[in-house]
């Protein structure tokens, strides 16, 4: 299914917002830190920073891209549909504009580890999760141009 991927706008933040609490909340083993108005607040400064590419399907928000430059600080598809090649799209999309591209994933998300992997990214570094909030170990990825 091919999607519209255009970047996001101020009305798209609660949308946004609600993909990424919605992983969070359906995810048993991530630690709940935030209320859903506190992550589309997050998500609002983040679009609002220029960040966040959309990848719309009939005209509604279905996954989300945060980057800065070359760091991917999130990547995250609605529930239900996932598997649809939604996220590749948006992370081809950050692929074709920049040279390099560097993300952080939990180790326990194994999903997203054999996304990146698939998608031509490299592990660079595991640590014990004391640096990030949620205090999970994590893995930090980078891809190169000519490594796809």
């Amino acid at each position: 299914m091919t999607a519209l991927l255009r970047p996001a706008i101020a009305t798209d933040s609660n949308a946004v917002g609600d993909i990424l609490y919605d992983f969070l909340e359906g995810t048993p083993w991530m630690p709940r830190l935030h209320t859903r108005r506190q992550t589309r607040k997050f998500c609002a400064t983040m679009v609002a920073r220029g960040w966040v590419s959309v990848a719309e399907i009939t005209e509604k928000v279905q996954a989300f891209l945060a980057r800065d430059g070359q760091f991917i600080h999130a990547l995250y598809v609605a529930r239900g549909k996932c598997g649809q090649r939604i996220g590749h799209q948006l992370l081809r999309d950050a692929q074709m504009k920049e040279t390099a591209l560097e993300l952080w994933t939990f180790q326990a998300n194994e999903g997203a580890q054999r996304f990146y992997l698939r998608e031509g990214f490299q592990e660079v570094e595991r640590t014990d999760g004391q640096g990030n909030d949620e205090k999970l170990p994590d893995i930090r990825y980078r891809w190169e141009r000519g490594t796809l």
